[in-house]
């Protein structure tokens, strides 16, 4: 089926298996991928955050992946910006954007409508912000616009500081000053990927020993030498649970299952956010073209 703006999104929990299937959907349909998670972004950040490998990637050309550094605090904002220029690139050249990955406030930005606030960052207040614990800021938020701390994941203080500066500047509450607007850009084909709780949780632990064995101890050292405690690191899954062995708070084996079960929680969330989403067809698997 060919539409002038056809744009097909592929979602799911981590270790679903969204990569394989849009590497072999974009072989059948000329398509041309873009990422939508917000850790891939960052170069470097590549056993711990399953970025795929070449090899993988299969010759199909994805973007949103390694384009700028980990000391970089890359907003949704600036992701919608940039991805977009990529969806009408691709649609220009006659082929087909499959936007793939885990991050639910990337898809709603670039292909939901949702407007994000044009504020402009006060970094004088997110250095007073920073010194506070989560608990701290929540309560902060709580006073500000309770509603909005219910779209927050516990201790993610960048997102909670942000919504604090938002509301703060704006004077608006979250929902309003994060909109919805009626311009339709793309027409989406929505594509989730799951599978039964048990054995997605046996894929994230198979997931997890094989990040191990690849060298994420090593990734997590080196990143730590470069870069230093920065947020963006200790505060990924993947990264933090080795950074507490490290330390020697964690055996290695503690740190492993801290990381599995941080994972299957993140895994969680993201399908509670999808599932929100009524467009979304559920489980559907291309099928591999034969040589």
């Amino acid at each position: 089926m060919q539409i002038k703006n056809r744009v097909i999104a592929v979602v799911g929990a981590t270790a679903s298996g969204k990569t394989a299937y849009a590497v072999e959907l974009a072989k059948q349909i000329n398509g041309e991928i873009i990422s939508a998670d917000s850790r891939l972004v960052y170069k470097g950040m590549n056993i711990g955050t399953a970025k795929p490998t070449f090899d993988e990637m299969q010759r199909i050309p994805h973007y949103m992946v390694d384009i700028v550094e980990p000391d970089i605090n890359y907003s949704a904002g600036l992701y919608a910006k940039e991805a977009k220029k990529h969806v009408n690139d691709i649609l220009s050249r006659g082929k087909i954007p499959i936007v793939a990955g885990g991050t639910g406030l990337y898809f709603r930005i670039l292909l939901e409508n949702y407007d994000l606030p044009d504020v402009e960052p006060d970094y004088k207040l997110r250095e007073e912000l920073a010194e506070l614990s989560f608990d701290e800021l929540y309560e902060v938020l709580v006073k500000l616009d309770k509603n909005a701390v219910t779209k927050i994941e516990r201790n993610d203080k960048k997102k909670i500081i942000r919504y604090i500066e938002i509301v703060k500047l704006t004077g608006l509450p979250i929902s309003k000053a994060c909109g919805k607007n009626d311009n339709k850009e793309f027409d989406i084909e929505w594509i989730g990927l799951n599978f039964p709780r048990e054995e997605l949780y046996e894929r994230i632990n198979k997931r997890v020993d094989l990040m191990i064995e690849q060298g994420l101890v090593e990734e997590t050292k080196y990143l730590l030498k470069k870069y230093g405690r920065i947020p963006n690191i200790v505060d990924t899954i993947g990264y933090k649970e080795i950074i507490s062995y490290l330390d020697g708070e964690l055996t290695l084996d503690e740190a492993k299952d801290k990381l599995k079960q941080n994972t299957r929680n993140y895994a969680k969330r993201q399908l509670t956010w999808f599932r929100k989403n009524e467009n979304i067809n559920w489980n559907c698997y291309p099928e591999k073209k034969k040589k």
